[in-house]
């Protein structure tokens, strides 16, 4: 067999979610070719485009002043990202109304369309070629928190929903169409939370005024990672901050977090560190009583360390996502409300949670 070579990529084309949905590509049958089948039928990205001509995005578009949603940049550049590709890099088939579709995640496919699926071609190869390497939480991170984090203030008054980066998660509620390694959600969770981090920083960095919402969001960020990541000597520390902070600590901190998802994504992280993080997280509750921090920052800190141990509770074997711990939903139901949100009552739902979930034993230890 004569070596493979693989020249360097340079403006790839964007051939369209077409160039994948033949049956015998990822239009088909099987667990390798229903790829495209799912996206089109099941995910959520397949539908990014249709939300921006309803009455909701509408009238959103309108308060904003924008001729129309669906035309708009503001609006497209996550819900209909070819817009923003140059036309010069769109084959004929490439369409906006396609929405989030395969090369949003896996890259302009015009370089490696036709060859991804030789068989004597390694995932290095494939990537080498152009495949977006979403086996790398880093990269992973990447491809999605640019469209699942920052709400700009105007647009969330506007009435768009306040988005919160989470990418297991995120990845677990998306239908599956590729496999990870075995004992990774812990991983994918940090990694998330650390993009996530990141990204609010930047955006308070580059804000002149930064709204509270932002800064309580950071807050809570800052917060939980403050916790986790003093349980492991392998990763960068993240120092927790009170209320107010400069431009230069938002830079710093933009910095320091993205340090810690680099550190994550080539640390081991398996079930240990899953169970050692769910503790320390759990065993906040006298904080929530005993914090003469605002309300709404503590709401901000409870908000994210719910979603956190979930995920950290699934990845040590204590809960799963078919059935969730009804525990889990008390914590939930704790944060329906911001206005009214009751620093006490939480304290006393975690300190429950801790007792019969963090301190119960998988099944069949």
């Amino acid at each position: 067999m004569s070596q493979v070579v693989i020249e360097p990529i340079s403006g790839e084309r964007f051939v369209g979610s077409a160039g994948c949905k033949s049956s015998s590509c990822h239009g088909g049958a099987g667990e390798k070719r229903s790829q495209y089948l799912t996206w089109s039928q099941q995910d959520f990205h397949a539908r990014a485009y249709p939300v921006l001509v309803n009455a909701r995005s509408a009238r959103m578009a309108e308060t904003l002043g924008l001729p129309s949603a669906q035309t708009s940049a503001r609006c497209t550049v996550c819900h209909s990202p070819f817009q923003s590709v140059e036309p010069s890099r769109l084959a004929a088939a490439a369409r906006a109304d396609e929405g989030v579709s395969c090369e949003s995640c896996h890259n302009a496919a015009g370089s490696w369309l036709r060859s991804h699926t030789r068989p004597d071609w390694s995932y290095a190869m494939r990537v080498t070629a152009g495949v977006r390497d979403m086996r790398n939480f880093y990269v992973r991170a990447n491809t999605c928190v640019a469209c699942h984090q920052n709400v700009d203030a105007d647009v969330l008054a506007s009435g768009h929903p306040e988005l919160h980066f989470e990418l297991d998660g995120q990845s677990v509620a998306e239908p599956r169409h590729w496999r990870d390694e075995s004992s990774t959600g812990a991983k994918a969770w940090l990694v998330g939370q650390a993009v996530a981090l990141r990204e609010v920083s930047w955006a308070l960095a580059n804000s002149p005024k930064p709204g509270a919402d932002l800064v309580g969001q950071w807050n809570g960020l800052v917060w939980l990672l403050a916790k986790v990541t003093a349980q492991q000597a392998s990763l960068p520390v993240i120092d927790s901050r009170g209320t107010i902070s400069t431009q230069a600590e938002f830079i710093e901190m933009q910095q320091r977090a993205d340090s810690v998802a680099r550190a994550a994504t080539s640390s081991s992280l398996g079930d240990d560190f899953a169970r050692t993080a769910l503790r320390a997280l759990a065993a906040t509750d006298s904080e929530f009583v005993q914090s003469k921090e605002p309300r709404e920052l503590l709401y901000r800190r409870a908000e994210r360390l719910v979603m956190g141990l979930r995920r950290l509770a699934v990845a040590s074997g204590l809960d799963n996502d078919m059935s969730p711990n009804p525990q889990n939903q008390h914590l939930i139901e704790a944060l329906q409300s911001r206005d009214r949100f009751d620093p006490v009552h939480f304290s006393k739902a975690l300190a429950t949670y801790r007792e019969n979930v963090v301190n119960s034993r998988p099944a069949g230890q």
